[in-house]
């Protein structure tokens, strides 16, 4: 495993105590938090990206029929992977808001589109739940189970605010571990029922859950009513018969003290990290712990932690979620030192995942990405062709604003490929790609289409380009449309500007000699006129 410091650019102050990270549609997302400073960003959801031990956020935007989510701390956060058709999304329940807030309602989370620029645009939708429904509460946990090709929720745990008949004055922002309830989810007919077991006879919160099939294991937590996290490692078994579920519940003997922990998966067959937490209020645990689950049930194995840094060993708190399989964010507080600007120190932590506990015995793995681009011939300065776009708009500028397209921000072209899909017809594989312009090396000719939200690139050969009209369009300065923003070769051109005519006044001759004048008198004049007459 390995510790990598990260530098925030102009995000430092977003991750906050509480954040939740999700994996969609293979981003990382930062959900959890009031917005971007100094700029309109109301859903509080980023992209998080890391490139070379810098760390960016990009603020995500919803779709128009997407339903309010408040940035909600420490809320119930379940993944579900795609099944009978259904795409990958997440359940939100609970949480808290940084108004100090609960929330009782239920999220679905899921992707809305991908754009071909790599705008990642998200829906979400509040779900109506009826039967007995969970109250409002937050630090507890949510679980997906399949029993005879049936699927459920499991929500357990958490805290929330003294009833109201309860207040007082002095007690009116107390919490209370909420009552050691079960509830189930019907997420297709959306009914709640609760469930209580004789097991299950303290509250507890902030504890880790992890499912597998029909079963749902519950390891620590803390418990206000003792003040304590003792070892405690529960098996819940859910059973979805026809008509009432049957749920039966096991304690073992095998659990582990240590509440707020953060989990990471390692591999496809229910591999874990266990990372993080507190042992008690003033002790951290900074062990690592490395999970599994089996048709036998769950083991434990003490896993060597990484090389902590002093900053991580003296401090207080810690904070973090899963960046990833085998990656997790890590931030710790700088606990007032004036020197520091920012407000936490960030690491990421990587523990190395099945494909490459494989690779290292031997087995070495087959890709297609071409690797030798760095060893090519760059591009002339005619070759590279950005269509509407001005030379500082691509120079690598982090400000205060942050939310600006900047292609720098994107992962390396030499990874990832170039623009995988461009627009609704593009046929066009760049990891085999076969150079159709002579002005092409290792990627395609692209056009920048100046439609939509911020614009989007395109294949040039997907735009049934003549290589002539493409150098000739290259010297221009228009706007260009794809086939799906106006078709070809719709242009804009920009106005010409209208010059007005010069005036041109004659210059004085210097010197020049004027016609003389003949001065007559009235009486000359009359004696003129009588003898023409």
């Amino acid at each position: 495993m390995t510790l990598q410091p990260l530098t925030p650019v102009n995000c430092a102050g977003l991750l906050q105590p509480g954040c939740s990270l999700l994996q969609l549609d293979g981003e990382v997302l930062l959900f959890g938090q009031k917005g971007w400073p100094k700029r309109s960003c109301p859903t509080g959801v980023f992209g998080v990206r890391f490139k070379q031990g810098v760390m960016k956020l990009r603020a995500i935007s919803f779709s128009h029929d997407s339903s309010y989510l408040p940035p909600l701390r420490c809320p119930a956060v379940c993944r579900l992977d795609p099944y009978d058709g259904l795409p990958e999304s997440y359940l939100i329940h609970g949480g808290r808001t940084p108004n100090n807030e609960i929330s009782s309602s239920l999220y679905l989370l899921t992707v809305d589109s991908h754009g071909c620029n790599r705008k990642l645009t998200l829906c979400c939708k509040e779900k109506e739940m009826v039967g007995e429904v969970p109250g409002a509460r937050y630090g507890h946990t949510a679980s997906m189970v399949q029993s005879r090709g049936k699927t459920a929720c499991v929500l357990f745990g958490g805290r929330s605010y003294i009833p109201a008949g309860e207040r007082t004055t002095e007690s009116w922002n107390s919490v209370v571990d909420c009552p050691p309830q079960v509830f189930l989810f019907d997420l297709e007919f959306g009914c709640s029922s609760a469930h209580t077991l004789p097991e299950l006879s303290d509250g507890q919160s902030f504890h880790v859950a992890l499912a597998r099939d029909d079963c749902v294991y519950f390891i620590g937590g803390h418990s206000l009513t003792s003040d304590s996290r003792p070892p405690r490692l529960f098996r819940l078994r859910v059973e979805l018969l026809q008509g009432s579920p049957l749920l039966s519940c096991v304690t073992l003997d095998t659990g582990i003290s240590i509440s707020s922990a953060i989990i990471t998966r390692t591999g496809p067959t229910q591999r874990y990290i266990i990372l993080g937490g507190y042992q008690s209020d003033s002790q951290k645990r900074i062990e690592c712990t490395s999970v599994s689950l089996d048709e036998k049930g769950i083991h434990f194995e003490m896993t060597e932690p990484p090389n902590w840094t002093p900053d991580i060993i003296h401090s207080r708190t810690w904070f973090g979620g899963s960046a990833g399989e085998g990656n997790i964010l890590l931030a710790v507080p700088t606990e007032g030192r004036p020197s520091q600007t920012d407000m936490n120190y960030f690491y990421l932590v990587s523990f190395p995942t099945e494909g490459e506990e494989k690779e290292e015995e031997g087995t070495v793995g087959c890709s297609q990405e071409s690797t030798d681009y760095d060893d090519s011939t760059p591009l002339e300065d005619s070759e590279e062709l950005y269509f509407g776009r001005e030379p500082h708009e691509l120079e690598d500028s982090s400000d205060a604003e942050g939310d600006a397209y900047n292609k720098k921000d994107e992962e390396d072209e030499s990874q990832s490929g170039y623009w995988i899909k461009c627009c609704l017809g593009c046929q066009l594989d760049p990891n085999k790609w076969e150079p159709y312009y002579s002005t092409e090396l290792h990627r395609p000719a692209m056009i920048f289409c100046s439609r939509g939200e911020g614009g989007h690139w395109v294949h040039a050969q997907c735009m049934e380009l003549s290589e002539t009209l493409l150098l000739r369009l290259s010297r221009g300065s228009k706007k260009y449309f794809c086939l799906d923003h106006g078709g070809l070769p719709y242009q804009e051109m920009t106005p010409t500007r209208q010059l007005l005519p010069l005036k041109r006044t004659p210059m004085k001759v210097k010197d020049r000699r004027t016609p003389p004048t003949i001065k007559i008198t009235p009486a000359k004049k009359s004696f003129f006129r009588r003898l023409f007459d």
